[in-house]
């Protein structure tokens, strides 16, 4: 059930009071010291760091960029590059020699006022976290166009590159592009900030929590096992909410909380087997993670504590963790979409919750190539809940796009690095929800996918479902002859389809999205709690969202995927 499936509102609150009144306490030191720390190690890694090239999800332009919605209302999720512009003809150029920098390979120093010298079209530096990029080789290879780099000419752009994705590898993308570092930290210089001296202030100014929600684990043995125990402090989902990954040596367990992730990391005292065995008490927030000795003997610490080990911060500050799956099976779904199936290692358990996605990253002619996609489960409505070490990807396959020819061109049996789960979970808005409405266009059916098992399954308080489904024709329907059978068997679901490029014996619906069309589709029975979910293109999402909205329904009555 869903109130099982969450965390409880009030310790969440508090403990977010808790946090943000501590950073205020603490907000210019700490801020500075990690800033300029990370900003630093971060220069001395790019320049050993096998290259990485990431290819923006489609949520990826900022509300202002020219490639969202067009004033007529029709998608345009790219601006039109320039022939011999591609993302490979960038991955060529940054490999050709050619001086991106303009300084023949130096690397200098760059004050606050050099900086600001460079912001023109032809002349276009730019800072992020500490480190100075010319990218005014880039902007006719940039999928946003050039009024979305332009934004941070001259200036630290490390505020408006962390609003578009976290985990783009700018690094690497702009490795070529490197001019130097810094003097002072650019956000601090052009806020008008003096940095604070780097003195910590004493313990006893630091305000402590009236109830301390941070998690805490402990450990126990026998001659056997050895089994470490999270307790959360909150109520959990009963599919799980960690990712633990034993890798050799390595033991790595994450445990999503929310918007919050707490992290055990060693390296093990003792060898154990590869299987890792683990059990979700919900109801009392404990999570257990149990390991085989492979010698019956005592240890007397589960191991060496590695970077980041007991750490509990924000999920969107926390890297993204990768390990290498395997392909073991591809069924094609439409003409054009493809649903891969691929196996976690021995040593991994994870669970993908509801509305989150993972990323995939491949080499690609010598670069890393990474992309985010939603699991689906094997079939619309699996009858069995079971743990499977299996992920189920549904993905259109672009003959013309970089990654996705790639990713069909796999061999059963071949390798592929999938991350950790990333993104915000929808479970919170669904709670007490009564009318569930979901408008789809395309693969961005596929966070709707378990969306729907879950609705139909687990939530005894949804009365009623209902899908719209926008595509071009009829055979681009995803899950076509499982949708119709769902809908013949459960009374509660209905779907409706609409074709853009409909045959003339069609009689769905027509068109595009559209606000007669929502009239009648969002209905708002009394005593009703509604949620209208929303995935597609960019242009489709941002459209749906705003008729939504003219349809009556609140903020918190929509909430739309991204990545």
């Amino acid at each position: 059930m869903i109130r099982e499936e969450e965390e409880d509102d009030d310790e969440e609150e508090e403990e977010e009071d808790y946090e943000d009144e501590k950073r205020g306490t603490l907000s210019f030191v700490l801020s500075f010291i990690s800033n300029t720390m990370s900003g630093f190690l971060r220069s001395l890694v790019c320049f050993r760091r096998a290259e990485m090239l990431n290819v923006p999800p489609q949520s990826f332009p900022s509300m202002s960029s020219q490639q969202r919605v067009a004033p007529s209302g029709q998608p345009r999720n790219k601006v039109a590059l320039k022939p011999g512009h591609s993302l490979m003809d960038w991955i060529r150029l940054t490999k050709s020699g050619r001086d991106l920098t303009g300084l023949k390979g130096r690397l200098i120093e760059v004050t606050e006022e050099e900086l600001k010298k460079h912001n023109t079209r032809n002349d276009c530096w730019t800072c992020i976290r500490g480190m100075v990029y010319n990218v005014s080789a880039y902007m006719d290879f940039h999928p946003g166009g050039e009024e979305e780099l332009m934004r941070a000419a001259g200036m630290d752009g490390t505020d408006l590159f962390d609003q578009v994705h976290r985990w783009v590898n700018y690094e690497s993308m702009l490795k070529e592009c490197l001019v130097g570092k810094m003097v002072v930290k650019a956000s601090m210089v052009l806020k008008g900030i003096t940095p604070p001296p780097p003195l910590l202030p004493e313990p006893a100014k630091v305000p402590l929590p009236a109830k301390d929600h941070r998690p805490r684990y402990d450990w126990f043995q026998t001659d056997e096992t050895v089994t470490i125990v999270v307790y959360t402090k909150r109520k959990i989902p009963n599919s799980g909410c960690s990712v633990v990954d034993l890798q050799g040596n390595i033991l790595r367990i994450e445990i999503l909380l929310g918007s919050w992730s707490y992290l055990l990391h060693w390296s093990l005292s003792h060898e154990v087997e590869e299987i890792v065995a683990t059990k979700t008490v919900s109801s009392v927030g404990k999570i257990q993670v149990c390991l085989r000795k492979v010698v019956h003997a005592k240890w007397t610490q589960v191991g060496q504590p590695l970077e980041s080990h007991d750490s509990f911060i924000r999920s969107k500050d926390r890297g993204l963790f990768y390990r290498d799956c395997v392909l073991v099976s591809k069924k094609e779904v439409t003409h054009d979409t493809q649903l891969f199936c691929f196996r976690l290692p021995p040593g991994t358990h994870m669970h993908v919750p509801v509305g989150r996605h993972v990323y995939l990253k491949a080499s690609i002619q010598g670069s890393d190539v990474v992309k985010p996609y939603t699991p689906v489960d094997e079939v619309l409505m699996p009858q069995k809940k079971t743990v499977s070490s299996d992920i189920y990807l549904m993905v259109k396959v672009y003959p013309d796009g970089l990654f996705t020819p790639h990713l069909d061109s796999l061999d059963i049996g071949a390798s592929l690095s999938i991350s950790s789960p990333d993104g915000p979970s929808t479970l919170r808005s669904l709670r007490d929800v009564t009318h569930l409405y979901l408008l789809a266009a395309g693969t961005g059916f596929t966070p709707m996918a378990r969306l729907l098992r879950l609705a139909l399954q687990d939530l005894s308080s949804v009365r009623k479902t209902k899908l719209m489904f926008f595509n071009r024709q009829e055979r681009d329907i995803l899950w076509h002859s499982e949708l119709e059978q769902l809908c013949a068997e459960e009374e509660r679901f209905q779907v409706e389809y609409v074709l853009s490029e409909p045959p003339g014996s069609w009689m769905g619906r027509r068109g595009q999205v559209e606000a007669t069309m929502l009239q009648g589709f969002l209905d708002r029975p009394e005593d009703s709690k509604c949620l209208v979910c929303v995935c597609g293109p960019t242009g489709f999402t941002e459209l749906a969202v705003q008729l939504v909205r003219q349809q009556g329904f609140s903020e918190e009555e929509i909430h739309a995927f991204q990545g």
